[in-house]
């Protein structure tokens, strides 16, 4: 599983010109599950996004969460990251964030979605399973 977080001023994707999820002031994160991947390393890798420490103190130091500055998610499938991005856990993630996070929208699992984003920073961090096992 991958998850590439870009941490955003604002966030939008698009499905046949129509906005199904909007954020300001958080994470855009693109998804990427593996075939091996399972609610274990989906769980590992949410508690790992969800105590990332990127967003700026008073004192402009990276060491604030995204709870911290009330941040939103914008989590979107991405299919091309792995080439298999089982709706099951895909819909798990969401779910998982959402018990954290009160604002979390998402793309459309499947959907040719067009996303713009305003990269803050740029900060953007990676996400691999593979290196939390």
């Amino acid at each position: 599983m991958k998850f590439v977080i870009q941490r955003v001023t604002h966030a939008k994707v698009e499905v046949e010109q129509k906005i199904i999820g909007s954020i300001q002031n958080g994470y855009l994160v693109l998804i990427g599950i593996a075939e091996d991947d399972n609610e274990k390393i989906a769980d590992k890798l949410v508690k790992k996004l969800l105590g990332l420490r990127i967003f700026a103190d008073e004192n402009g130091k990276t060491n604030l969460s995204l709870k911290d500055v009330n941040g939103s998610l914008l989590l979107v499938s991405q299919f091309t990251l792995y080439a298999d991005c089982r709706k099951g856990l895909y819909e798990y993630i969401i779910g998982k964030c959402r018990d954290e996070v009160p604002d979390v929208q998402t793309g459309s699992f499947g959907a040719d979605m067009k996303i713009t984003l305003l990269n803050d920073g740029p900060f953007t961090i990676i996400l691999d399973s593979k290196d939390l096992m």
